[in-house]
C-alpha cells in the first residue's frame, strides 16, 4: 500500500467508522494510526532516525517529517536523531540546545509486512482507548445496581453483558443454587470495577448486603428522598435477612413505609431475591433497645451490656430460647452482624443458676476472710458488696444501712477487711522479690502488690520490660480474624484495668526512662485535637 497514491479521504473515512464501532474519540484511532505509519516509515528509513507522520484532520493528507534535536556535544549520542550546535549551523541560524529541526522527507511504500505492523499497532491502540473508555463509564457505577444479559457460564461463574462492558458474577456471589441460561435477564450489584491488563473487570454480586438495601432504594421512595436511611443490613443469602431502619420525619413510620400497602414493597425486593424472608427493624441509637429489636421475633428479657469487650448478654425465657437462636443460629448470628456485637443467649434458668454461683462464691469470701457467719456474709453480698476492698474502704455510713450492724461491728469489719488486704499484699511482694523483680517496678506509682506479682509471674520485672509492653497485653483486647472474635487475655486484667489506663501507665513509664520526651507528645496531642476539630468542621 503506497501512502503517495492512496485516496487520502480513506484514512478519515476508516478512523470515524473504526471510532464509531467501538464507541472512542475519533481522534484516539487517527493518532493510533500515525504511530503506525511512523513506525513502517522507521523500518524503511531507520530504526534511530525520530520520523514523525501527522495526519490532517481535514484533508486526511499524512505527512512524513524528521525531527533532529540540538544536543551538548558531551551527550551526542543518536548521530541520526542528534546533533551539535556547530552541526545544527549548517541548517539552522543561531542554534541553540534543545531545539529541534524538522525537514519532511517522502512518504514511504508500505510493504505486506510493514503494513501487518500498522495494523497491529491501530488494533492495540484502539483496544487500549475502548479498555480505558469502558473503565471510566464503570468505575463511578460500583455500588449501585445494573440490569444486564445472561451470556454464558463458565465453572459456575456468570458472564454478564451489561452493555458496553462484560461483568462477571462469581458462583459464591450467587443467591443459593442459582442457575442462569443464555439470554436470561439478570439484575446485580457492581461490587468492584478493577483496571486490569485484560481490561476493565467488573465484580457484581447478588448476596452482598448492599444489594439488598439498593433493591429497597429502588422501591421505597423515602429512602430515595433520604427521609428514611436504611442503617445496617445483615443476611444469610437466599435464606432470611435483617434491615435496620430509621425515619428523619416523625410523621412517617420507617417499618412500614418499607412494607408498603399489603406488603407489596417488601414483597418485591423478596421475589428478586429468590424469596428470602425479611425482618424489617427499627434502629435505636441505644444499643439494648436495638439488640432487643433485632432479635425478634423472640422476647427478651434482660441485656447486659459490656461496651469495651464488644460484646452483650442477653436473658430471654425459657421456652424462647430456640426461637431466640433460631434455626442453624440465624436468628442471633444476624443480630450479631446486624448491631457488630457478640451475642451471648442465656435463658432465665441458667442466669439465675450463674447468679446464685456468683452468690456462693462471694458469700464464701467474705465467711473465710471477715471470720464471720455465712447468714451475715450473705447480708454483705445482698447489700451489693463484692470484694474486700469495697468492704475495707467504703464509707461507713453504707455498713450501717445492714440490719443489726452497729458502728463498732461496721469498725471491726473494715479493720479485718484491711487486715487481710494488707497480708495479701505482703504476701504478694514477698512472692515478687523472689521472682526478681527490681526497686524500679516496684516504685512505679499505679501498680499494686497484687499486680506487681502478676507481672513477675509473667516475666515482668523491671521497669524497663514495663515499658515495652503494649496496651493490650496489660489490658486485654480482642482480635478479629477471618470474621471471628477471639479473647486476648491481659496481665493485669483480673485487676479490671483498663486500655486507656494502660496506655497512660505505660507512657508515664517511658517518659520516667526518658524514651519519650514529654513535650513531644503534647505536639502530638494539640495536632490530634486539631484533627478532630477539623473532622467535626467538615462533617458540620
Amino acid at each position: 500500500m503506497a501512502i503517495t497514491s492512496a485516496n487520502q479521504l480513506e484514512l478519515l473515512q476508516t478512523a470515524e467508522a473504526v471510532a464509531r464501532e467501538k464507541m472512542i474519540d475519533p481522534g484516539l484511532v487517527v493518532e493510533a494510526m500515525e504511530e503506525s505509519l511512523a513506525r513502517a516509515a522507521k523500518s524503511r528509513y531507520g530504526a534511530e532516525m525520530d520520523i514523525r507522520v501527522d495526519i490532517d484532520r481535514k484533508t486526511g493528507k499524512a505527512t512524513f517529517t524528521r525531527v533532529r534535536t540540538v544536543v551538548e556535544d558531551e551527550e551526542l549520542e543518536n548521530y541520526q536523531a542528534e546533533f551539535t550546535v556547530e552541526q545544527a549551523k549548517q541548517y539552522m541560524e543561531n542554534p541553540s540546545v534543545g531545539d529541534t529541526f524538522v525537514e519532511e522527507v517522502p512518504p514511504v511504500e508500505m510493504g505486506r509486512i510493514a503494513a501487518q505492523s500498522a495494523k497491529q499497532v491501530i488494533l492495540q491502540k484502539v483496544r487500549e482507548a475502548e479498555r480505558d473508555r469502558q473503565f471510566e463509564e464503570f468505575k463511578d457505577r460500583a455500588g449501585t445496581i445494573i440490569n444486564g444479559v445472561v451470556k454464558r457460564e463458565e465453572y459456575g461463574n456468570v458472564i454478564v453483558d451489561v452493555g458496553r462492558g462484560e461483568g462477571i458474577l462469581r458462583r459464591n456471589e450467587k443467591i443459593g443454587r442459582e442457575s442462569y441460561r443464555p439470554n436470561d435477564r439478570i439484575r446485580c450489584y457492581i461490587k468492584d470495577v478493577r483496571r486490569e491488563t485484560r481490561g476493565p473487570q467488573i465484580f457484581l454480586s447478588r448476596t452482598a448486603p448492599e444489594f439488598m438495601a439498593e433493591l429497597f432504594k429502588m422501591e421505597v421512595p423515602e429512602i430515595y428522598d433520604n427521609i428514611i436511611d436504611i442503617k445496617a443490613v445483615a443476611r444469610d443469602p437466599g435464606s432470611r435477612a435483617k434491615i435496620a431502619v430509621i425515619s428523619y420525619d416523625g410523621s412517617i413510620d420507617p417499618v412500614g413505609a418499607c412494607v408498603g400497602m399489603r406488603g407489596s414493597r417488601v414483597q418485591a425486593v423478596v421475589n428478586e431475591l429468590q424469596g428470602e424472608k425479611i425482618d424489617i427493624i427499627p434502629w435505636n441509637e441505644d444499643q439494648p433497645t436495638f439488640l432487643v429489636n433485632a432479635l425478634q421475633p423472640a422476647e427478651v428479657t434482660k441485656v447486659v451490656l459490656d461496651e469495651e469487650a464488644g460484646k452483650i448478654e442477653v436473658v430471654v425465657p425459657d421456652e424462647q430460647l430456640s426461637l431466640a437462636i433460631g434455626r442453624r443460629g440465624q436468628n442471633v448470628r444476624l443480630a450479631s452482624q446486624l448491631t457488630n456485637l457478640d451475642i451471648d443467649i442465656m435463658t432465665e434458668a441458667e442466669e439465675s443458676e450463674r447468679r446464685q454461683k456468683e452468690f456462693e462464691i462471694r458469700t464464701k469470701l467474705f465467711t473465710e476472710t471477715l471470720d464471720v457467719d455465712e447468714f451475715f456474709a450473705q447480708l454483705l453480698v445482698s447489700e451489693g458488696f463484692t470484694n474486700l476492698e469495697e468492704v475495707a474502704y467504703v464509707e461507713l455510713d453504707e455498713l450501717l444501712v445492714i440490719d443489726g450492724v452497729d458502728e463498732s461491728t461496721a469498725e471491726e469489719l473494715q479493720a479485718r477487711a484491711r487486715d487481710h488486704l494488707e497480708a495479701q499484699n505482703k504476701a504478694a511482694m514477698e512472692n515478687a522479690r523472689a521472682l526478681g523483680v527490681e526497686d524500679s517496678l516496684v516504685e512505679f506509682e499505679g501498680l499494686t502488690p497484687q499486680m506487681i506479682e502478676a507481672l513477675a509471674k509473667d516475666g515482668v520485672l523491671t521497669l524497663e520490660d514495663f515499658a515495652t509492653c503494649a496496651d493490650w497485653e496489660l489490658a486485654g483486647g480482642w482480635t478479629t480474624v477471618n470474621g471471628e472474635r477471639s479473647k486476648d487475655d491481659g496481665i493485669l486484667e483480673p485487676f479490671e484495668m483498663s486500655l486507656e489506663e494502660a496506655q497512660d501507665m505505660v507512657m508515664t513509664a517511658r517518659i520516667i526512662l526518658g524514651w519519650v520526651d514529654p513535650a513531644d507528645l503534647e505536639v502530638a496531642e494539640e495536632a490530634s485535637e486539631g484533627d478532630e476539630e477539623t473532622t467535626e468542621e467538615a462533617e458540620a
